[in-house]
């Protein structure tokens, strides 16, 4: 599996720093952490971002907020066009101190973008985006889809969500699962329940959830990625919209969630497929 290593970050307070990177699906980054704070951002692609024990599913209508000294790892779930933002400890004090992810906007988006792409020549440019950058992160709506992880306290339990993480299909019954790790139902359901504070079938469908976006970000049709989870179409429709608040036919990989109007129309043939 390829891996790549994380920018390197000097320790002189001032203006933010930024980031453009290209990266293929598949690739990981290791667990590391910055001494700056950082906006971890895709324009494009759908990042898998692992942080102590859970798991954010990062779509570009999202970006995560990572406090100073946050250990994190990322997964490219599909090709990614990553746009990073890193603020010094001294200009995000009025920060959040635990790792949130937020809605991304279209003042958001090309603040973050403009600051990771353009030539740094216009002083009073670049410092006025990042006072505007910042005020936004600070506004911006919190979004609650974390995927809890197992530590490795339980054998069982962690093979299982690894296993569930390789191949989410629905097709595959929890006493399957049960089976598979040599455990009991019950004891399971009890492990659920206690380490990661949800059931199996809903802690399923947030990973399901990530695949499918890591799927259509890759241009696959809607009707293909509900049967390859098990899904019937419309009842892939509905999970994907209470999840994401758009259905699946007008997700975009480059969009922001303000921008998916008139999306439905390009999509309605990858609906029909």
């Amino acid at each position: 599996m390829p891996q790549a290593a994380p920018p390197e970050l000097d320790d002189e307070p001032g203006r933010g720093r930024s980031l453009a990177r290209q990266y293929p699906r598949g690739l990981r980054i290791e667990p590391h952490t910055h001494t700056w704070a950082q906006v971890l951002y895709a324009v494009s692609g759908v990042m898998w971002v692992e942080v102590e024990r859970e798991a954010l599913v990062v779509p570009p209508q999202r970006a995560v907020w990572l406090p100073p000294g946050t250990q994190h790892a990322i997964h490219m779930l599909s090709a990614v066009e990553m746009r990073n933002l890193y603020l010094h400890e001294r200009d995000s004090r009025h920060l959040s101190e635990r790792c949130e992810v937020f809605e991304v906007n279209g003042l958001l988006r090309e603040l973050i973008t403009g600051l990771a792409e353009r030539a740094p020549e216009d002083d009073a440019w670049l410092d006025a985006a990042y006072r505007l950058a910042s005020i936004e992160l600070a506004q911006a709506p919190r979004s609650t889809l974390r995927i809890p992880l197992p530590d490795a306290s339980d054998r069982r339990l962690a093979t299982l969500c690894r296993a569930v993480i390789d191949n989410p299909s629905a097709d595959i019954g929890f006493e399957q699962h049960a089976a598979w790790v040599g455990a009991s139902v019950r004891t399971l359901a009890r492990l659920f329940t206690r380490e990661l504070g949800m059931g199996f079938a809903e802690w399923r469908r947030q990973v399901q959830l990530a695949l499918a976006l890591s799927r259509l970000a890759q241009g696959e049709p809607v009707n293909a990625v509900a049967r390859m989870l098990g899904y019937l179409p419309s009842s892939f429709s509905d999970m994907f919209r209470r999840e994401l608040g758009v259905p699946p036919s007008e997700f975009r990989p480059t969009g922001t969630l303000g921008g998916t109007a008139g999306f439905a129309e390009e999509s309605a043939a990858q609906e029909r497929a």
